[in-house]
C-alpha cells in the first residue's frame, strides 16, 4: 500500500508569517527520501496555504507522483493544465471550512464534474474524485468515466475509538468491495493518524493512503523524516 504525504500544513505554517520558511518543497523532498510514494497538495481557491509557485517547483523537483487536490472549477482546470500534476483529485471546497469536511456529492454535481474531469482527461491527466463511502456515489462516479476514487475516511477517523468505529469501517469495506467489482482504482484518506491507520491499512484492495495533518503534527516532535517512516511502518 502506497503512502502519499500531504504537505499543505507546512505551507500553512509558512503563510502564518508570510515568510519563506518552512519550505513545503523541502518538506516534499524529505518525505520522498523517507519513503513516501507521492506528494499531495491542495491548491485552494483562496490560496490559504499552498501557492502556485510551490507546485511549479514541486513539478520540477520531486521524483515520485504529484497529486493536486482541487475544487470542481474551470478556473482550477486552467491552473492544472498549466502545472500538469500526475493526478488531479476533485474535492468539495467552501471558503468558510477549516478543512475538507466530507466527500464530493457526485450525484448532485455530476454535470460540472463531468465537464471538469473531461477537460483534465483530454489533456492526459489522471482524475480521482474524493467521495464518502457510499455505493450511490461510487456508481455515479463510475458512470462519469472516472476510474479512480479516494474514499473519505473522516467519519471512521473521528469515531475510531468509540462504538461507531465498526459501523464506519464496515461502510468503507463495503465501498471498497463494490468499487473493486467496477475495476476502479481505490485510494483513501482524511483524518488518519498513527493510532487509527492500521484498520484501514488492512483493507488490501486500497492501493494508496493520502495522509497529511497527523504526519506534519508529529513531525513537530519527531522530525518529518521519522514521522513519515513511522507512518509507513504502521501501514505495512
Amino acid at each position: 500500500m502506497r503512502l502519499g504525504v500531504n504537505i499543505d500544513h507546512i505551507a500553512t505554517l509558512r503563510q502564518a508569517r508570510m515568510t519563506n520558511e518552512p519550505d513545503p518543497v523541502y518538506a516534499a523532498v524529505i518525505a520522498e527520501l523517507a519513503g513516501a510514494n507521492g506528494i499531495t497538495v491542495h491548491l485552494r481557491q483562496d490560496r490559504r496555504h499552498i501557492q502556485e509557485q510551490d507546485i511549479e517547483l514541486l513539478r520540477r523537483i520531486i521524483k515520485t507522483k504529484l497529486n493536486l487536490e482541487m475544487a470542481v472549477s474551470m478556473d482550477m482546470v486552467k491552473v492544472a493544465l498549466r502545472l500538469k500534476p500526475d493526478i488531479c483529485t476533485l474535492v468539495p471546497e467552501t471558503p468558510e471550512e477549516v478543512t475538507t469536511t466530507g466527500g464530493l456529492d457526485v450525484m448532485m454535481y455530476a454535470e460540472k464534474i463531468e465537464e471538469v474531469a473531461g477537460n483534465l482527461q483530454a489533456a492526459g491527466l489522471d482524475v480521482s474524485v474524493f467521495i464518502d463511502p457510499d455505493i450511490d456515489q461510487i456508481k455515479a462516479t463510475h458512470r462519469l468515466g472516472i476510474g479512480i476514487i479516494e474514499i473519505n475516511t473522516g467519519e471512521f477517523a473521528k469515531n475510531w475509538n468509540n462504538n461507531y468505529s465498526k459501523l464506519e469501517l464496515d461502510k468503507i469495506e463495503k465501498s471498497v468491495s463494490y468499487s473493486k467489482k467496477l475495476n476502479l482504482k481505490i485510494y483513501a484518506g482524511h483524518g488518519l493518524t498513527f493510532q487509527n491507520v492500521s484498520s484501514i491499512a488492512q483493507i488490501k484492495e486500497i492501493e494508496e493512503l493520502n495522509i497529511g495533518h497527523s504526519i506534519i503534527a508529529n513531525a513537530a516532535f519527531l522530525g518529518l523524516s521519522e514521522a513519515v517512516k513511522r507512518m509507513i511502518q504502521l501501514i505495512n
